[in-house]
């Protein structure tokens, strides 16, 4: 039977032209910052500043053709939040959550990467993710906690339980432990192995002093490649 070719005008610019769906994976989300984009979103909406500061080496116009293609795509959709916000903001669509696992696969292969630079920009939404990527259920085993993070303006709240954690942003309250301070000094703490006497001063701990010792040991690096 032959198939009949479908054209999209939707999506202009390069194609592969390639049945493979790996290959129109890549018309759809190829594109140099577009899969950062989706990143920044994992966690919820968010503002176009909020993302241009998340991504610091992106310009407004990339930024903004990048979201246009999202959309273009069904990958993303913009909405406006109700009053007195008022405000536009950029979502990922249920299909576009449905991505997650592309990121947690490629980071755990990067990870093995000589390459692999850690000290360069490094956002919450990327420590978050990487934590659900790299947890290891074995260490983390029966512990069930509330971790509280205050990363520049935002707070986030962690649930660890039955061998996972789930990230949410919003209040620290009831927290068993907060820590405070920029993502790339907590990521120094969980996968640097710098010791918390180390970060003093960069690093805030309040609260349950052993559940963060053995927090920072939940999250190996894969060995290098």
């Amino acid at each position: 039977m032959k198939l009949e070719k479908v054209t999209d005008e939707a999506r202009p610019g390069r194609r592969y032209d390639d049945a493979c769906a790996a290959a129109h994976a890549l018309d759809l989300v190829g594109e140099r910052w577009a899969l950062l984009v989706m990143r920044e979103l994992m966690l919820g909406p968010k503002r176009f500043s909020d993302l241009r500061a998340d991504l610091p080496g992106i310009s407004a116009n990339v930024l903004t053709q990048r979201l246009e293609g999202l959309e273009a795509v069904g990958v993303l959709v913009r909405r406006k939040l109700p009053p007195p916000a008022g405000t536009q903001v950029y979502a990922l669509t249920p299909w576009g959550y449905e991505s997650e696992p592309i990121f947690q696969a490629l980071g755990r292969w990067a990870a093995r990467s000589p390459l692999h630079d850690p000290t360069l920009p490094f956002s919450a939404t990327s420590l978050f993710l990487s934590f659900r990527t790299m947890l290891d259920p074995a260490r983390a085993g029966d512990l069930s906690a509330r971790i509280g993070f205050r990363i520049g303006a935002e707070t986030f709240l962690a649930h660890l339980r039955d061998g996972a954690i789930h990230v949410d942003r919003g209040p620290v309250d009831g927290a068993d432990l907060v820590l405070t301070g920029p993502a790339p000094v907590i990521a120094a703490a969980v996968y640097g192995g710098q010791s918390f006497e180390a970060l003093a001063g960069a690093l805030g701990i309040d609260g349950d002093r052993a559940l963060a010792e053995r927090f920072v040991t939940l999250f190996p690096l894969p060995p290098k490649a």
